[in-house]
């Protein structure tokens, strides 16, 4: 085998995009990504930003199944140009009649802080307006979550409103923001829309 051939990745390795933001791709999430999505959680800023509950691999598999048959929600792996995975996006509990959704976003710990939560971020809102029928599009995180509010607010999310105590994470109650955008605000938004990149 030559050296070429040993640098070429494995056929099966090489992930499908199926749309795409200016520094990230995505590909629709496989169950074959709960691991890589086991670790994300695991990491302790994580855990304790989004509230997650450690969960064991199996049963993140489970739940990651029951992800990929859900049809009101559309789940995607954030992808580098070179394939590299370094986030989990979703569009979920979409109500198709009212053009309502919500999105969630994790990012591999190694490459946050690098804008490419924001750009997949802008690539999901493009997505929920310029190919779903969606009018609002909704954000909820802790109120201390500082990387959070700043990327979903460099999106055009608009904080209107704080439900007080509504978590209880680690023994401590948290108050939950609630952002939101609307397809007026995306219109009006002056950056490329995904189908321009």
């Amino acid at each position: 085998m030559t050296d070429e051939a040993m640098e070429e990745p494995a056929a099966e390795t090489i992930r499908e995009r199926c749309w795409r933001g200016r520094k990230v791709g995505f590909a629709p999430l496989d169950l074959d990504d709960a691991e890589v999505l086991h670790r994300w959680r695991s990491d302790p800023v994580a855990a304790h930003e989004i509230g997650i509950w450690p969960r064991p691999l199996s049963g993140l598999r489970e739940r990651v199944e029951r992800h990929v048959a859900d049809q009101d929600r559309d789940d995607f792996v954030v992808l580098l140009p070179d394939g590299t995975p370094i986030g989990h996006i979703a569009l979920m509990d979409q109500d198709i009649v009212d053009g309502t959704a919500e999105v969630y976003l994790l990012m591999d710990p190694r490459h946050r802080g690098q804008g490419y939560g924001a750009d997949a971020l802008d690539a999901l809102v493009d997505l929920a307006f310029g190919e779903l029928p969606m009018h609002r599009v909704q954000a909820v995180t802790h109120t201390d979550n500082a990387a959070a509010l700043a990327t979903l607010g460099r999106s055009g999310f608009v904080q209107e409103g704080i439900r007080r105590s509504a978590c209880l994470h680690r023994g401590r109650r948290y108050d939950i923001a609630v952002l939101s955008l609307l397809r007026s605000e995306w219109e009006s938004l002056a950056r490329p829309r995904s189908w321009d990149l």
